[in-house]
Order: C-alpha cells, then sequence, then structure tokens
C-alpha cells in the first residue's frame, strides 16, 4: 500500500512513496480511502526526526500526516455515526508507518466525522488538527466574552481558527499581520490589527495598557510576546512552552497538546458544525500529488504560506 514517508529521517529530499502494510480494522474503529491529507509544521518535524526518541515503533518506514479526509469504505463493530460512502475527515496521532500520507487509514470512530456539507475531500483536511488544536487553546485559557485575546500568527491555519473561534465566543480578538496579511486577518474577524515583528507586544500595550486577558501564540514568539499579557492573564502556546526564563511567575501557562482530544469526536463534529454555520473558513494553499510530498515540505519550510498544503491521493 502506497504512503509518502521516509526511510532514514532528512530534509524533504528523504521523503518517497514507501510500501506500508495495510492497517487491520478492530471494534471502534473506522477505515478510509484517503483523499486528501494535509501537511502542517508538525510534519516537518517528524519527517527531521525531531520525535524519533518518543515513537514507540523503531523501524522505518516513518510516516508523517496528522490531517486526513477521504471515503469511508469499512466500519468497525460499534461505530454508528458514520455509513460506508461518507466523505469523511479525521485527525491521525501519528507514530511510526501510521501517519495520515497514505492511502487507506484506520483510525479510532471517535477521531472521525462527517466532512462539512459542500466540502471537498481536500477542504475538509484543513480543519481537524489545527482546529481542534485552536478550541483546545481557547478551552484551556477560559476567558470569557468581552475579554480581550491577543493571536500572533494569524494568517497562519492554527491562528486563523483561533481567531474565528474566538470571534464566535464573543472574545475581542487583537492579532498580529504583516502588511500583506492584514486584509486577510482582519476579513477571519480580528477587532483589531498591529503589524507583527518583535515589538508586538509593545504594540499591543498601545492600546490595551493594562495587557490582554489572554494570548494565543501561534508565532511562538515565547518570551519575547508575554509583556502583552496582563498580570494573571493565560497563555496557550503551542510547542510546549511553560514560561521558562520570562520572569512572569504571575501568567497561566497552557500548552496545547492535540493528542489529548484526538478522541474528542463532540468537539471536531462542532467545528464540522461551525464550518457547515460559516463561522470558520477551510483556506486551501495548494495541492501536491504524494508523489511530490518533498515539494510540499518545502514550500512550507520556506514560509509565507497562508492556507494548508495538501497532499492528494
Amino acid at each position: 500500500m502506497r504512503a509518502a514517508g521516509v526511510i532514514e529521517f532528512g530534509g524533504p529530499e528523504a521523503l518517497q512513496i514507501v510500501d506500508v502494510e495495510p492497517e487491520p480494522l478492530g471494534p471502534g474503529q473506522v477505515r478510509l480511502a484517503v483523499q486528501a491529507a494535509a501537511v502542517s509544521p508538525t510534519d516537518t518535524h517528524a519527517r527531521s526526526g525531531a520525535y524519533a526518541g518518543r515513537d514507540p515503533v523503531k523501524t522505518p518506514p516513518w510516516v508523517p500526516g496528522m490531517d486526513v479526509a477521504g471515503v469511508v469504505t469499512e466500519l468497525g463493530e460499534g461505530v454508528d455515526h458514520l455509513e460506508v460512502g461518507d466523505l469523511a475527515m479525521g485527525i491521525v496521532v501519528p507514530f511510526g508507518p501510521y501517519g495520515a500520507y497514505r492511502e487507506d487509514k484506520v483510525l479510532p470512530g471517535d477521531s472521525v466525522v462527517r466532512a462539512p456539507k459542500g466540502a471537498t475531500a481536500v477542504e475538509a483536511s484543513t480543519l481537524p488538527m489545527n482546529g481542534l488544536t485552536a478550541r483546545l487553546s481557547l478551552d484551556l485559557m477560559g476567558l470569557q466574552p468581552g475579554q480581550v485575546l491577543a493571536v500572533t500568527g494569524a494568517a497562519g491555519a492554527y491562528g486563523g481558527y483561533v481567531v474565528q473561534l474566538a470571534k464566535a465566543d464573543g472574545l475581542t480578538v487583537v492579532a498580529d499581520a504583516s502588511e500583506a496579511d492584514e486584509e486577510l486577518v482582519r476579513g477571519l474577524g480580528a477587532d483589531l490589527v498591529v503589524r507583527r515583528g518583535d515589538d508586538v507586544a509593545d504594540k499591543i500595550r498601545q492600546h490595551y495598557p493594562d495587557g490582554v486577558d489572554g494570548l494565543a501564540d501561534g508565532s511562538v514568539q515565547d518570551a519575547l510576546v508575554l509583556p502583552a499579557v496582563k498580570d494573571g492573564g493565560a497563555v496557550a502556546t503551542v510547542r510546549g512552552y511553560r514560561g521558562a526564563g520570562s520572569g512572569r511567575d504571575d501568567l497561566r501557562f497552557c500548552p496545547t497538546l492535540v493528542r489529548k482530544v484526538a478522541e474528542d469526536r463532540a468537539a471536531l463534529d462542532r467545528l464540522r458544525q461551525q464550518v457547515e454555520d460559516g463561522v470558520l473558513t477551510l483556506r486551501v494553499a495548494q495541492t501536491f500529488p504524494a508523489e511530490q510530498a518533498a515539494d510540499a515540505h518545502r514550500m512550507l519550510e520556506r514560509g509565507g504560506v497562508r492556507g494548508r498544503l495538501v497532499l492528494t491521493f
């Protein structure tokens, strides 16, 4: 069975089409004929070997990918929220050969829901991982309607979903953006946009002198942006940062680890509904056949991608 993976960890050139064994289907599981798998920064780290030490599978190939969409071809015992033939999307917690970049994928039933009505497989594949991560960040911070949230990396996939979900939650959103991305970020719903850069915390404080109530740090600025947050505020991080060396013991850090909600079917299905309701926007930057996965990784690592790159099978 075809997959895009690596035999040896390395740069984008390490990605190749590899042969993987079919995954058996067990009770409570779903089999998808994969049509699309979105590409994320986490995938590039996996390809380079950054997570090899925690991977329980120690032999190649290793297959990246956390987002998948395709047609349901088989249902395990006890799965009753899907039917064979449904176009569905799911989140993958990858290890060894079991990431999303493969033409047939078995997942826990609670990691898979129907794709939003009217969405293609390519579009649907852009939602699960970043959408759930954004939702978890907001839930961990626990801000109340009317409070102020700052978002860095707002033009990216995670940041964009945070902006849209935060607005739906009734929060006031201040977001950073380059000049080229300002219109995009405003279109996502940000109430205030400041120019991105090393001084973004100062720019935010110019508008909110006491600081903001919360921060979703999508661009991983860590300590550089913490001065924007008021004493006692909440900070959601996406690379495990917990404030080391920041001197801000007064802040509540919320590392957002999406694997903790990978089987939260209700949360994933709510995201589906919010797409159908027009709350969330599915953004596809470009598609690549799976054979060109290396090119997709190169493009992502060059930066400046707006929307998701997606592999097609």
